[in-house]
């Protein structure tokens, strides 16, 4: 153990990764101090090479084993910087896990999370994905994402606009071997309006016997229907969704429509755009509960394949391309995958 770091040779990476798929790494470095950063991303094994960073790898699929360094953040800490009447201010390290942030600040009274609730993974993969669920991405409540710019060897700190958040994207996303995310702050308000009208939340609060909705209320209904829908990864393998909805031409919906009038249809990124339930299409398309071998489609929601125990993912990225260009074949509609494959190309 040096100072801040860990290195490891021909590590194993089944269990950190949610699908549970088999994969080694060449090198595993293990950071508990973000000043050990630089010194790290100088070793021999790094050199003209991207280390591929992981979280609790809850958002890629190992098609193969990593082609080099894999590298792990455990930085843990929570700090409140600012307090105002109307929000206060969080810096967040990359390390912690989301889901137990969001009951935090659950507790503190602060609200923003409470429609993401639920999500697996660290804090520092959130931004990158900008992850989103029920109505509300994160991107609109981070303030600024503290970053490794690896291109030019310097610690910086990127502001809402320089993070350049669209659905499920980023700019650590369209430049992954370039920034190392270390922390984040999030601008998390006292008061707001709910998001509510959004994927059976209100039909949850009524299950709930919830009229009135506290931003509480809205977070347990949210996990209620997650538990309900999404199979946990310590019980059966997975990334949660694996396909992004796509976003096509308002044109496109009007003839889809006209020959599948029951496809659920959301607002896109603009009047002329909408988005499109990949997970409806999905089953319309007969794949959910589907298996092969060990590789499969959960029974509760066609748009989360699952590992029954020793799947490869080859055989699961093997499948997702086979659901792929099912739902292509019979709606004309391209869907993409959600988490990052590593080890081959989509």
């Amino acid at each position: 153990m040096n100072q801040g770091w860990r290195l490891t040779e021909n590590a194993p990476l089944r269990h950190r990764n949610t699908f549970g798929v088999e994969a080694r790494a060449p090198w595993l470095v293990e950071i508990t101090d973000a000043a050990a950063l630089p010194e790290v991303l100088e070793l021999p094994q790094l050199e003209g090479t991207a280390p591929l960073i992981l979280g609790s790898g809850s958002n890629l699929l190992f098609a193969g084993d990593a082609p080099g360094v894999v590298l792990t953040l455990d930085l843990q800490s929570i700090d409140l910087l600012e307090e105002h009447d109307d929000l206060v201010v969080v810096r967040v390290e990359a390390g912690v896990q989301w889901h137990p942030l969001v009951l935090w600040t659950l507790r503190q009274g602060l609200m923003g999370f409470e429609n993401l609730a639920l999500i697996p993974g660290t804090t520092g993969a959130a931004p990158i994905q900008n992850i989103g669920a029920y109505g509300v991405e994160v991107g609109e409540l981070v303030q600024c994402v503290e970053a490794f710019d690896r291109h030019h060897n310097v610690l910086v700190r990127l502001d809402h606009a320089a993070c350049e958040f669209a659905y499920r994207d980023s700019v650590f996303k369209r430049e992954i071997d370039r920034y190392v995310v270390l922390a984040v702050e999030f601008a998390l308000p006292r008061q707001r309006a709910l998001t509510l009208d959004y994927a059976g939340i209100g039909e949850e609060l009524a299950a709930m016997d919830v009229h009135a909705p506290t931003f509480r209320d809205v977070a347990a209904a949210v996990e209620r229907i997650r538990r309900r829908k999404l199979p946990a990864p310590a019980m059966i393998g997975n990334a949660g969704s694996f396909f992004k909805n796509p976003i096509v031409a308002l044109r496109v919906v009007e003839a889809l429509r006209r020959e599948h009038p029951q496809l659920p249809v959301f607002r896109g990124d603009g009047d002329d755009t909408r988005k499109l339930s990949a997970g409806w299409m999905i089953d319309a398309c007969g794949w959910k509960g589907f298996r092969e071998g060990d590789a499969g489609v959960a029974a509760s929601h066609a748009l989360v394949l699952v590992n029954h125990g020793h799947a490869s993912g080859a055989q699961l990225l093997a499948l997702a391309r086979r659901i792929a260009n099912s739902v292509e074949d019979r709606f004309g509609v391209t869907i993409e995958p959600e988490p990052r494959i590593v080890g081959a190309v989509w």
